[in-house]
């Protein structure tokens, strides 16, 4: 029962951040839409702020194998 649990919690780590990065990220790519379509010079910094968001995955990660670890 107790490995189930931790395995319940490494996943919820990693899910819910997977989640939460996919809702930024879609929020983030519609402003880049309509900011590229007016400013197409910003494309590096479009790209460097869909970026970050991933990090928050990456640290899920991390969680969840300092759990089963």
């Amino acid at each position: 029962m107790e490995e189930g649990l931790i395995a319940i919690g490494a996943a919820l780590a990693v899910g819910l951040c997977a989640l939460a990065t996919g809702l930024a990220q879609s929020k983030i790519g519609a402003a880049a839409c309509g900011t590229l379509a007016e400013r197409p010079e910003l494309s590096g910094t479009m790209i460097i702020l869909l970026a970050i968001p991933e990090t928050m995955v990456l640290l899920g990660f991390v969680v969840a194998y300092l759990i089963l670890g």
